[in-house]
């Protein structure tokens, strides 16, 4: 199981930099950038909403389940 994060994605969409969204959500540069290359294990579902609502999106929009393929299973 692989969850994509498309955080880069919405962002563009709403021209917004890292460092605004940052000061928006309220959490470090470098925790949204974090998360913004798919480096995290976990988001706190207050943090998630907060994003959400600065770029007007849903959860989907930024959280995309990738079903495992054969090659995933052998690693």
């Amino acid at each position: 199981m692989k969850i994509q994060i498309n955080l880069d994605v919405e962002m563009a969409k709403n021209k917004i930099s890292l460092k605004e969204l940052s000061q928006r959500v309220g959490i470090s540069v470098t925790n949204l950038s974090l998360l913004k290359t798919g480096k995290v294990k976990a988001i706190r579902f207050t943090t998630l909403a907060s994003i959400c609502k600065e770029l007007a999106c849903q959860p989907g929009d930024i959280l995309e389940y990738l079903p495992e393929t054969n090659e995933d299973v052998e690693k």
